[in-house]
């Protein structure tokens, strides 16, 4: 079966055609017809299986192929990294056709945005919290609207912004054509569509005796320390036919922290968190996809927009906190029928998580493998040439700056160095033994390397230990002897060392 045997115009599916999209998904195959008839739908399929342009293809055709300028489709996502991603997938769809897209999210200036409502978009993309602060400012008009969308509603929910969606229902047109798509359901999400859809018609597209991981996808998990953790990063980098590969890290600061580790290392990685500005983040992603940078790392707040077809591996570099969370973060891989491999790193007081997790996915490994970056079991699992290392390149050794003697060269007092002249005469050094003014005098010849040449006691010293001076020593030449050491006495109104006159 092909996009034209479900009935979607020609333009639309030579714009898919163009890219290698020909063939659809089973969630594309029961919701489009479904969906071209105005029918509510609750589609249930597991991520990375087709979902947007199963509600894509619909509403675009539904406004016809020369629409009318002002918004008459309205598709609500949880994250920024997603609105971005659906956007591109319509832009795509309508690329032979008049009908414009514009997403409507937070971490951007606004001007842009409003210039595209007011140039008369018809499909808009959008996070819950801009598209209610534009709506309140009259800078988004709803009450056109004939087609509304809810994608990954149940991160929706996880996010707080189920109050924001009944504020947008409530400024849309009662009579509406109501679509809500999610990779789980939970009580709240279903509650939602009770209230807000006609008659929904529940689709799981989900094949029951694959279970509710993905069968294209090789799940491996470890018990792994926290200090090896980078250095098995580094070596599952370097596996047989990695291609694209993304790190999820459970806090901002251990993104920011691996991706700094990994391009020491020699990979080419860059970060997604919530500590970067919007452009940052647009910047990553779109070097990311361009295949500028191999390697992704990731909060969670993420992981739904990151709709790359050829990620071959995700490592998960601590346990999600369920198993929604993992479903999600796995989903990365094996997009679009590929295989992929999704790896877990277990710390020891994360067992509990990873028990809850294995049981509801039902994936019969209780007890993660104790794995370090020198494991044989590492290597194989994961096709890791033998002797691989954890960096492609040496860590640069800055040159160490010249040591300078605080008696040498350069103490600014204008006397020289310390250690001899430049000549390199000799300098002559005199220590006193014993505490002793009498005792023997030790004269010491240093040459100005600082090496003793030779020790020796004279008579000529003997004699300056005594009291006179024969020019010899260091510290006087004339030759003439000491002067009297003089005694000071008498009170402070006496100058020091002179004797009271005689009467």
């Amino acid at each position: 079966m092909t996009f034209a045997d479900l009935s979607i115009d020609n333009d639309m599916v030579e714009a898919l055609a163009s890219k290698g999209i020909i063939d659809p998904f089973p969630i594309q195959e029961q919701t489009i017809p479904l969906g071209l008839s105005g029918q509510d739908i609750i589609g249930q399929a597991k991520t990375g299986t087709g979902k947007t342009l199963g509600f894509g293809l619909p509403i675009i055709q539904r406004i016809g192929l020369n629409p009318e300028p002002g918004v008459k489709v309205l598709v609500v996502v949880p994250t920024r990294e997603l609105c971005v991603q659906v956007a591109e997938d319509l832009e795509l769809a309508t690329s032979n056709r008049s009908t414009s897209v514009v997403a409507i999210y937070g971490g951007k200036a606004y001007e842009g945005q409003v210039e595209q409502l007011k140039a008369g978009a018809q499909i808009v993309v959008g996070t819950p919290g801009r598209l209610l602060d534009l709506s309140q400012q009259r800078l988004l008009d709803l009450s056109h609207v004939s087609e509304i969308v809810l994608d990954e509603a149940d991160k929706m929910l996880d996010l707080g912004f189920l109050s924001d969606i009944e504020k947008l229902f409530t400024k849309v047109p009662a009579v509406r054509h109501t679509m809500l798509f999610s990779a789980t359901m939970p009580g709240p999400i279903v509650a939602l569509a009770r209230r807000f859809m006609t008659r929904p018609i529940h689709i799981r597209a989900n094949n029951p005796d694959e279970g509710l991981t993905q069968a294209n996808i090789k799940h491996v998990v470890y018990r792994a320390h926290s200090l090896d953790k980078d250095e098995v990063v580094a070596r599952i980098l370097q596996a047989e036919g990695r291609g694209k590969t993304v790190i999820f890290t459970r806090t901002k600061r251990a993104a920011a922290k691996l991706v700094e580790e990994l391009n020491d290392r020699g990979f080419n990685a860059a970060a997604v968190h919530g500590d970067l500005n919007q452009d940052q983040r647009e910047r990553a992603m779109a070097a990311f996809k361009a295949g500028k940078k191999d390697v992704l790392i990731a909060t969670d707040v993420a992981a739904r927009g990151i709709d790359v077809n050829d990620v071959t591996h995700v490592i998960n570099h601590t346990v999600p906190d369920d198993h929604d969370t993992y479903l999600h973060r796995a989903g990365r891989t094996g997009r679009a029928g590929k295989t992929g491999i999704a790896v877990t790193f277990v710390d020891w007081d994360d067992l509990h998580k990873w028990a809850l997790i294995n049981r509801a996915l039902e994936m019969n490994q209780p007890e993660p493998v104790e794995t370090y970056s020198s494991s044989p079991h590492l290597f194989s699992d994961l096709d890791i040439p033998a002797g691989s290392k954890g960096r492609l390149k040496a860590t640069p050794i800055k040159d160490a700056a010249p040591r300078t003697s605080s008696r040498g060269e350069g103490r600014g007092d204008g006397r020289g160095p310390a250690t001899g002249s430049s000549d390199g005469a000799s300098r002559t050094r005199r220590r006193t033994r014993g505490g002793s003014g009498a005792a023997s005098v030790a004269s010491e010849t240093v040459s100005a390397t600082g090496d003793a040449t030779s020790t020796s006691t004279t008579d000529a010293e003997a004699k300056v230990a005594a009291g006179t001076h024969d020019g010899q020593g260091h510290q006087h030449h004339d030759g003439n002897s000491a002067p009297r050491r003089r005694r000071r006495r008498g009170g402070r109104g006496q100058g020091a060392g002179t004797a009271a006159p005689s009467a």
